[in-house]
């Protein structure tokens, strides 16, 4: 089943359930996806491919962790946490994430495939790291790794 058929499927049980939280978090999950689709059209019909819904997914959760850091920052709690459940929905569309443990072995066998030796390598590294790793583990978290093996 597709994302979108997903999606669908999970808005009407919510809306049967009556859980409004959910409702609203599909709701815009659904909105943009079908902005992206919308903007991606030439002449007729698109569909979005795998890769182009994980990134519309990784753009909402990132939007909601920044959210939530600044609301817990301006001490609005109660907003915080609407961020934190609808990111918390956002978060059972995407594949999961690698540990820390993965990802920096993951680094480092990439360090290893590309040759890098030193920070003027680290656009190399960044670039066949996040080919490889996007969706799968933080992006901030992979160039702090990165960071910390070439320097």
């Amino acid at each position: 089943m597709g994302l979108k058929e997903r999606i669908d499927q999970d808005l009407k049980a919510a809306m049967k359930s009556g859980d409004k939280n959910r409702m609203n978090s599909v709701r815009s999950i659904r909105a943009a996806l079908l902005e992206k689709e919308v903007s991606i059209r030439v002449g007729g019909k698109a569909e979005l491919n795998e890769e182009q819904e994980l990134e519309v997914l990784m753009s909402l959760a990132k939007k909601r962790r920044d959210s939530i850091q600044q609301y817990t920052d301006a001490g609005r709690t109660d907003l915080a946490e609407t961020e934190q459940a609808e990111l918390a929905v956002i978060e059972t569309y995407l594949p999961a994430m690698m540990s820390d443990e993965e990802t920096e072995a993951a680094v480092k066998e990439i360090i290893e495939q590309v040759g890098a030796t030193s920070m003027k390598d680290m656009g190399k590294v960044m670039g066949a790291a996040m080919k490889k790793l996007k969706g799968k583990a933080d992006g901030g978290k992979v160039q702090e790794l990165v960071k910390a093996a070439l320097s």
